[in-house]
């Protein structure tokens, strides 16, 4: 395997942490939020210098509306001020981002301003961020399952490839490299569909203090792995053929 193949096309991130690493430091937790989309600024800038296509991250879940109320509004302003403080960065470096998940429920100026994200990079194509805001795996089943019934598409026609066209991630390919840091051990309801064969890598590390070091322990993670697929192992396979 080349180098250009051990690197993930699409890495997905839950960014855990960041109240864990401003309580640390005797700050409220919102201050913990301002520094982790810092850090995301400079992932996906490094992700997109090693040649990773595709990053998705778990900003705000379907079940976050159920944190303390002074702390969900902090991170609705905050929606507002990274897309101000950061998109004309952003555009320079060439990602186009894309929101995904139920716009429904959330404000106006936040929805707005997410919108104004995704217009004004849309014809960029150096790498793609998803922003997964509002999103939960589960919804995300069932709405494709909603919107496939409702186009008229018969049970018997509902494959796997078929719902994978209605899936909020559709127009990308499934993640290679999923990312959790903080050091939990688990998925959180996010990418349930798409998440199926990736390579997990769970890191002690709070999401503030990733970075480059820390991405690049990962990505060498993920190349020493043999991705099967539910098939045997590359060396197996060799040995079959010797049979």
């Amino acid at each position: 395997m080349d180098s250009a193949q051990r690197v993930p096309r699409h890495i997905a991130i839950v960014m855990d942490g960041n109240g864990r690493w401003a309580k640390k430091r005797f700050m409220p937790r919102f201050v913990g939020h301002k520094f982790g989309v810092d850090a995301l600024v400079g992932v996906v800038k490094a992700c997109a210098d090693r040649g990773v296509e595709y990053v998705t991250v778990f900003a705000f879940s379907s079940e976050n509306w159920k944190r303390p109320a002074e702390e969900v509004s902090g991170l609705m302003s905050l929606a507002i001020s990274t897309v101000s403080k950061h998109l004309t960065k952003m555009v320079g470096e060439g990602v186009r981002i894309r929101i995904v998940g139920d716009r429904s429920h959330v404000a106006p100026a936040v929805r707005a301003a997410l919108e104004r994200a995704e217009e004004s990079t849309r014809h960029n194509t150096r790498i793609n961020l998803s922003v997964a805001f509002n999103y939960g795996g589960r919804w995300d089943v069932v709405q494709a399952c909603q919107k496939a019934i409702a186009d008229g598409v018969a049970p018997e026609a509902l494959d796997e490839a078929t719902l994978s066209r209605y899936m909020a991630m559709s127009f990308a390919p499934d993640p290679d490299l999923f990312i959790r840091t903080g050091g939990e051990k688990r998925v959180s309801n996010f990418l349930l569909w798409q998440a199926a064969y990736s390579e997990f890598v769970f890191s002690d590390c709070l999401w503030p203090d990733f970075g480059e070091a820390e991405l690049d322990a990962a990505l060498a993670d993920y190349a020493r792995r043999d991705r099967r697929f539910g098939l045997v192992s590359s060396a197996d396979a060799a040995a079959l053929a010797k049979a």
